[in-house]
């Protein structure tokens, strides 16, 4: 059998019809996004949304599409790459309290998917880090399409492993003692900052 590399994918525009018996049925890809991705609020859907608020800040090319098994979310085309957490006080579901503000930055063993083999050792991979949390807490007027209903903390790769190296997750309370949140305008011109500092203090 010959090698099965990796499937490259394009970027679809959502009219692309099901297929049955060589006939075009009257359904598209576009109605399988809207019924597998509307609940923007579900844990899922809003973590792969985060990413997606941070690639539209940040210049990332939407050319390209998600990469499911890189080392890390997002690349900028000036070459910083991007890990991009999420988390939000109110979920899609029943809640007795508003929900624990946490940040997963668990290191992870890389799955190469050019090769079909994973590192032998976890580690952290991207230059920077993007924590999103939603922060509306009233369930009547959240939105997670309003961008002011967002903050996001950025730390450097640097900056997290100094003072939680061998850390699974960050609460919010740790996360705020060593940075603060800005907005989604603010974005791009915070990561370039803490990507150039950290760069300069690494080649100094």
């Amino acid at each position: 059998m010959a090698n099965l590399d990796k499937i490259e994918q394009t970027i679809k525009n959502g009219d692309e019809p099901l297929l049955c018996q060589n006939n075009r049925l009257p359904i598209t890809i576009k109605d399988f996004w809207a019924w597998s991705a509307s609940d923007i609020m579900s844990n899922t859907t809003r973590s792969r949304f985060a990413e997606f608020i941070v690639a539209t800040a940040t210049n990332v090319d939407l050319g390209i599409p998600r990469q499911e098994w890189e080392s890390y979310d997002l690349l900028t085309t000036e070459g910083i790459k991007i890990e991009v957490k999420s988390s939000a006080y109110i979920q899609a579901w029943h809640q007795k309290k508003l929900s624990t503000i946490t940040f997963s930055i668990k290191p992870a063993r890389y799955w190469n998917s050019l090769n079909g083999e994973q590192e032998f050792t976890a580690k952290r991979h991207a230059d920077i880090f993007v924590m999103c949390l939603l922060k509306n807490i009233d369930q009547n007027t959240i939105n997670p399409l309003d961008m002011d209903q967002w903050d996001f903390y950025v730390l450097s790769k640097q900056e997290l492993e100094k003072e939680y190296f061998t850390q699974q997750s960050i609460t919010l309370k740790s996360l705020e003692k060593l940075t603060n949140p800005v907005s989604y305008v603010q974005l791009l011109n915070e990561i370039r900052i803490k990507h150039h500092k950290n760069n300069n203090s690494t080649t100094a």
